[in-house]
């Protein structure tokens, strides 16, 4: 029989139908057997039941395999049970009316990787997230924020010419398999932090990327110095965080404390409540951080290595900030923006101690990037999950105690 190609799209992923007496022949069940069978995950769209013994029953799956050429094989043998193609509409369009103006039933993104099939051709929707539109763009897919739409941009409406690839379900054992699916502070931390320092180390090795989104209990609680080094060490390629972790940090630089208290007693200091708007004072005049550093008033601490490393970081504000310092971003819609541009080619994100801008963060990335959300409180995990960031994993403990941990196990993996 010659070889079947059932994979138009350049991806690892194929939509197919099955039309017939698919439950007392068994024929669906010899679908899903093969697909098992031949290491591959499938996703079940669609099961029509036919109601009487002459009724068909129909069933529409995803199947997915390792890579294109492991999909083809999968594919041929399900051509031999039957498999179709469904037809493949084309993607509707309309004109945006007006600037940040959506036509009617315009289509809301997921997160998940999105295809669109356009003149025939399929495009992978660029920079997915969600809660966003899908717009055409120079023959390009794009996915955009409602504030990004601009008059006359054909944006998707409905959902004919649209497909979602799902996030695979890994069948063998892997290093977050078993830590993922709920939100437990009984799971063991020496183990957890094991298995993500692994991930880490291996990920770092082969090229990818990792972002730390941090609030400023990483000061408060001591883990400061051990993220620095995280960050002086080549772990940590993004740092998004806001106005208060930059300011404490930068105070435990210039006067040893964190909100005015002694880190290693937890008790204040005699005036230690006016360092936080001394820092401030003196950053500003210096002109910054990086000129505060170059002048040698900060000498260590998080932002001293992300100059010195040249690593990016983002520091959204908000309403509560004092000052704020001269590198925060106080239009909330440029902030969100930066994060955007910035996480852009992240292959994990690890989420300290800082809800609110966990969910921001959240929010903005797809569901292929491996999320790790680190807090004492496991409502914050929740919140983040309920909020479409299905694909978080939830570590409950103290920073404070996480965080030195997860650095001396980086170490002891990094020389195994």
């Amino acid at each position: 029989m010659e070889n079947v190609d059932l994979n138009p799209i350049n991806t690892n992923v194929k939509e197919l139908e099955f039309e017939g007496h698919l439950i007392d022949s068994m024929i669906f069940p010899k679908v899903l057997d093969t697909i098992l069978d031949h290491d591959g995950e499938f996703e079940i769209v669609e099961f029509r039941v036919g109601k009487k013994k002459t009724d068909y029953s129909y069933a529409r799956i995803i199947v997915i395999g390792k890579d294109p050429e492991h999909l083809n094989e999968i594919l041929h043998e399900l051509h031999k049970l039957g498999a179709k193609i469904p037809e493949a509409e084309e993607v509707e369009l309309k004109p945006a009316p007006a600037d940040k103006v959506l036509p009617e039933d315009f289509y809301v993104t997921t997160n998940h990787p999105t295809f669109v099939n356009y003149k025939g051709e399929w495009l992978r929707v660029e920079n997915i997230g969600m809660d966003r539109l899908i717009a055409i763009r120079n023959g390009k897919a794009e996915c955009i924020a409602i504030d990004e739409i601009k008059k006359g941009d054909l944006v998707v409406v409905g959902e004919k010419g649209v497909r979602i690839v799902p996030p695979e379900r890994p069948r063998r054992y892997t290093h977050f398999q078993f830590m993922g699916g709920s939100v437990s502070s009984e799971r063991p931390t020496d183990e957890l932090v094991e298995v993500i320092a692994k991930e880490m180390v291996e990920l770092k090795r082969n090229g990818g990327k990792i972002a730390v989104v941090a609030g400023p209990a990483i000061d408060h609680t001591g883990a400061r110095d051990s993220l620095a080094a995280m960050i002086r060490d080549g772990y940590v390629d993004l740092l998004l965080s806001g106005n208060a972790l930059a300011v404490h940090d930068l105070e435990l630089s210039i006067y040893g404390t964190s909100l005015g208290m002694d880190v290693e007693t937890g008790k204040p200091v005699p005036g230690g409540n006016r360092h936080h708007l001394r820092t401030i004072s003196k950053i500003i005049a210096a002109g910054g951080i990086e000129k505060a550093i170059e002048a040698g008033i900060v000498k260590d601490g998080i932002m001293y290595e992300c100059i010195k490393k040249g690593i990016p970081f983002v520091l959204a504000g908000s309403i509560r900030d004092d000052g704020p310092l001269p590198e925060v971003i106080t239009d909330v819609m440029e902030a969100k923006r930066a994060m955007k541009d910035a996480l852009k080619d992240i292959d994990m994100v690890i989420m300290l101690s800082t809800m609110l801008h966990s969910i921001a963060v959240g929010n903005l990335l797809p569901s292929t990037v491996k999320t790790i959300c680190v807090d004492i409180n496991p409502a914050t995990v929740t919140k983040l999950i309920d909020r479409g960031t299905a694909q978080a994993i939830g570590v409950v403990t103290d920073v404070g105690l996480f965080v030195p941990h997860l650095y001396r196990k980086l170490k002891e993996v990094e020389s195994a």
